[in-house]
Protein backbone atom coordinates (compact mmCIF):
# COMPACT_ATOMS: atom_id res chain seq x y z
CA UNK A 1 0.00 0.00 0.00
CA UNK A 2 1.38 3.40 -0.98
CA UNK A 3 1.69 5.82 1.89
CA UNK A 4 -0.03 9.15 1.38
CA UNK A 5 2.33 12.06 1.94
CA UNK A 6 1.21 15.28 3.53
CA UNK A 7 3.24 18.00 1.86
CA UNK A 8 3.95 21.10 3.89
CA UNK A 9 3.34 24.53 2.45
CA UNK A 10 6.29 26.83 1.90
CA UNK A 11 6.91 29.22 4.77
CA UNK A 12 6.36 32.85 3.70
CA UNK A 13 9.55 34.84 3.28
CA UNK A 14 10.24 37.94 5.30
CA UNK A 15 12.94 40.55 5.03
CA UNK A 16 15.48 40.88 7.81
CA UNK A 17 14.15 43.06 10.59
CA UNK A 18 15.74 46.02 12.37
CA UNK A 19 17.69 43.67 14.60
CA UNK A 20 21.05 44.95 13.39
CA UNK A 21 20.66 48.12 15.44
CA UNK A 22 19.27 46.42 18.49
CA UNK A 23 21.71 43.52 18.60
CA UNK A 24 24.90 45.21 17.43
CA UNK A 25 24.59 48.81 18.62
CA UNK A 26 22.46 48.69 21.78
CA UNK A 27 23.73 52.00 23.20
CA UNK A 28 22.87 53.70 19.92
CA UNK A 29 19.32 52.34 20.33
CA UNK A 30 19.07 53.54 23.92
CA UNK A 31 19.62 50.12 25.46
CA UNK A 32 22.29 50.71 28.12
CA UNK A 33 24.04 48.32 30.47
CA UNK A 34 25.04 45.79 27.82
CA UNK A 35 28.37 47.34 26.82
CA UNK A 36 30.04 50.45 28.20
CA UNK A 37 30.28 51.56 24.57
CA UNK A 38 29.06 49.89 21.40
CA UNK A 39 31.68 47.62 19.87
CA UNK A 40 33.50 49.34 17.03
CA UNK A 41 32.45 52.84 18.03
CA UNK A 42 36.03 53.93 18.78
CA UNK A 43 38.94 53.10 16.47
CA UNK A 44 41.66 55.49 17.65
CA UNK A 45 43.13 56.88 20.84
CA UNK A 46 45.62 59.62 21.70
CA UNK A 47 48.58 57.36 20.82
CA UNK A 48 47.39 56.17 17.40
CA UNK A 49 49.91 56.86 14.65
CA UNK A 50 48.87 58.41 11.36
CA UNK A 51 46.80 61.19 9.84
CA UNK A 52 43.43 61.58 11.55
CA UNK A 53 40.44 61.67 9.22
CA UNK A 54 36.66 61.67 9.47
CA UNK A 55 34.45 59.73 7.08
CA UNK A 56 30.75 60.52 6.88
CA UNK A 57 28.15 59.26 4.46
CA UNK A 58 24.72 57.79 3.87
CA UNK A 59 23.36 54.51 2.51
CA UNK A 60 20.92 55.58 -0.22
CA UNK A 61 18.17 53.41 -1.75
CA UNK A 62 17.00 53.31 -5.37
CA UNK A 63 14.53 56.13 -4.80
CA UNK A 64 17.25 58.45 -3.52
CA UNK A 65 16.24 58.26 0.14
CA UNK A 66 18.82 57.56 2.89
CA UNK A 67 18.28 54.37 4.91
CA UNK A 68 17.77 55.11 8.59
CA UNK A 69 18.19 51.54 9.83
CA UNK A 70 21.42 50.45 8.11
CA UNK A 71 24.56 49.23 9.82
CA UNK A 72 27.99 49.96 8.36
CA UNK A 73 31.29 48.33 9.31
CA UNK A 74 34.75 49.22 8.03
CA UNK A 75 38.07 47.39 7.99
CA UNK A 76 41.39 48.95 7.07
CA UNK A 77 45.15 48.85 7.43
CA UNK A 78 47.01 51.18 9.78
CA UNK A 79 49.13 54.12 8.62
CA UNK A 80 52.00 51.75 7.75
CA UNK A 81 49.78 49.46 5.68
CA UNK A 82 49.60 46.71 8.33
CA UNK A 83 46.43 44.96 9.47
CA UNK A 84 45.48 44.37 13.09
CA UNK A 85 44.98 40.66 12.44
CA UNK A 86 46.52 37.35 13.58
CA UNK A 87 47.17 36.60 9.90
CA UNK A 88 49.36 39.68 9.45
CA UNK A 89 52.91 38.35 8.89
CA UNK A 90 54.64 41.49 7.57
CA UNK A 91 55.08 43.11 10.97
CA UNK A 92 53.27 44.35 14.03
CA UNK A 93 50.34 46.67 13.40
CA UNK A 94 49.76 49.77 15.51
CA UNK A 95 48.51 48.48 18.88
CA UNK A 96 46.65 51.75 19.41
CA UNK A 97 44.50 51.32 16.32
CA UNK A 98 41.70 48.77 16.06
CA UNK A 99 41.52 48.66 12.26
CA UNK A 100 37.78 47.99 12.53
CA UNK A 101 34.76 50.18 13.17
CA UNK A 102 30.98 49.88 13.32
CA UNK A 103 28.32 52.58 13.05
CA UNK A 104 24.55 52.60 12.62
CA UNK A 105 22.99 55.21 10.38
CA UNK A 106 21.22 58.01 12.22
CA UNK A 107 17.50 57.65 12.79
CA UNK A 108 16.90 61.28 11.77
CA UNK A 109 19.32 61.96 8.91
CA UNK A 110 20.60 58.48 7.93
CA UNK A 111 24.24 59.54 8.32
CA UNK A 112 27.08 57.26 9.49
CA UNK A 113 30.40 58.62 10.74
CA UNK A 114 33.85 57.18 11.52
CA UNK A 115 36.82 58.81 13.24
CA UNK A 116 39.85 56.94 11.94
CA UNK A 117 43.22 57.39 10.23
CA UNK A 118 44.24 57.37 6.60
CA UNK A 119 45.51 53.87 5.78
CA UNK A 120 48.80 53.06 4.10
CA UNK A 121 49.19 51.05 0.92
CA UNK A 122 49.03 47.26 1.18
CA UNK A 123 50.62 44.67 -1.14
CA UNK A 124 48.70 42.90 -3.89
CA UNK A 125 50.95 40.57 -5.88
CA UNK A 126 54.04 40.70 -8.12
CA UNK A 127 55.38 43.62 -6.09
CA UNK A 128 52.27 45.67 -6.92
CA UNK A 129 50.46 47.62 -4.25
CA UNK A 130 46.85 48.56 -3.75
CA UNK A 131 46.00 52.21 -3.31
CA UNK A 132 45.05 53.33 0.21
CA UNK A 133 41.48 52.18 0.74
CA UNK A 134 38.91 51.22 3.36
CA UNK A 135 36.64 48.19 3.07
CA UNK A 136 32.93 48.74 3.82
CA UNK A 137 30.29 46.15 4.79
CA UNK A 138 26.63 47.18 4.76
CA UNK A 139 23.54 45.45 6.15
CA UNK A 140 19.99 46.70 6.64
CA UNK A 141 16.39 45.58 6.64
CA UNK A 142 15.77 43.96 3.26
CA UNK A 143 19.47 43.25 2.66
CA UNK A 144 19.73 39.55 3.47
CA UNK A 145 23.38 39.19 2.43
CA UNK A 146 25.83 41.88 3.54
CA UNK A 147 27.21 44.08 0.77
CA UNK A 148 30.94 44.69 0.40
CA UNK A 149 32.54 47.69 -1.25
CA UNK A 150 35.62 49.90 -0.92
CA UNK A 151 36.32 53.57 -0.44
CA UNK A 152 39.34 55.11 -2.14
CA UNK A 153 40.74 58.60 -1.58
CA UNK A 154 40.36 61.44 -4.10
CA UNK A 155 43.81 62.82 -3.26
CA UNK A 156 45.55 59.55 -4.24
CA UNK A 157 45.09 59.85 -8.01
CA UNK A 158 48.39 58.18 -8.98
CA UNK A 159 47.91 55.26 -6.58
CA UNK A 160 44.27 54.86 -7.67
CA UNK A 161 45.29 54.73 -11.33
CA UNK A 162 47.66 51.84 -10.55
CA UNK A 163 45.30 49.97 -8.21
CA UNK A 164 44.69 46.38 -9.43
CA UNK A 165 41.06 46.23 -8.30
CA UNK A 166 40.07 49.57 -9.80
CA UNK A 167 41.77 48.52 -13.05
CA UNK A 168 39.42 45.52 -13.33
CA UNK A 169 36.24 47.60 -13.40
CA UNK A 170 35.01 47.30 -17.00
CA UNK A 171 32.76 50.35 -17.11
CA UNK A 172 35.25 53.05 -16.24
CA UNK A 173 32.65 55.68 -15.33
CA UNK A 174 31.68 53.51 -12.36
CA UNK A 175 35.13 53.81 -10.74
CA UNK A 176 33.97 57.15 -9.34
CA UNK A 177 31.41 55.33 -7.15
CA UNK A 178 34.33 53.96 -5.11
CA UNK A 179 36.12 57.28 -4.62
CA UNK A 180 35.17 59.56 -1.74
CA UNK A 181 34.66 63.28 -2.12
CA UNK A 182 36.10 66.01 0.06
CA UNK A 183 39.66 66.62 1.18
CA UNK A 184 41.68 65.62 4.21
CA UNK A 185 40.72 65.42 7.01
CA UNK A 186 37.02 65.28 6.06
CA UNK A 187 35.80 62.79 3.47
CA UNK A 188 32.27 61.97 2.33
CA UNK A 189 31.33 58.53 0.98
CA UNK A 190 27.70 57.93 0.04
CA UNK A 191 26.77 54.34 -0.81
CA UNK A 192 24.04 53.97 -3.46
CA UNK A 193 22.28 50.61 -3.41
CA UNK A 194 20.53 51.01 -6.77
CA UNK A 195 19.96 53.47 -9.56
CA UNK A 196 22.10 55.54 -11.87
CA UNK A 197 24.78 56.13 -9.23
CA UNK A 198 24.83 52.54 -7.91
CA UNK A 199 28.02 51.81 -6.01
CA UNK A 200 30.26 49.01 -7.27
CA UNK A 201 29.86 46.08 -4.87
CA UNK A 202 32.43 43.30 -4.56
CA UNK A 203 31.75 39.56 -4.56
CA UNK A 204 34.08 38.52 -1.74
Amino acid sequence: MVQQLGYLKETPSQTAGPYVHIGLTPNFCGITGVYEADLGSRMVNAETRGERITITGRVIDGAGAPLKDALVEIWQADAAGLYNSPTEIRGAADANFTGWGRCATGAEDGVFSFETIKPGQVPYSNDRKMAPHITFWIVARGINIGLHTRMYFPDEAAANAADPLLARIEHRHRVATLVATGTTPNYVFDIHLQGEKETVFLDI
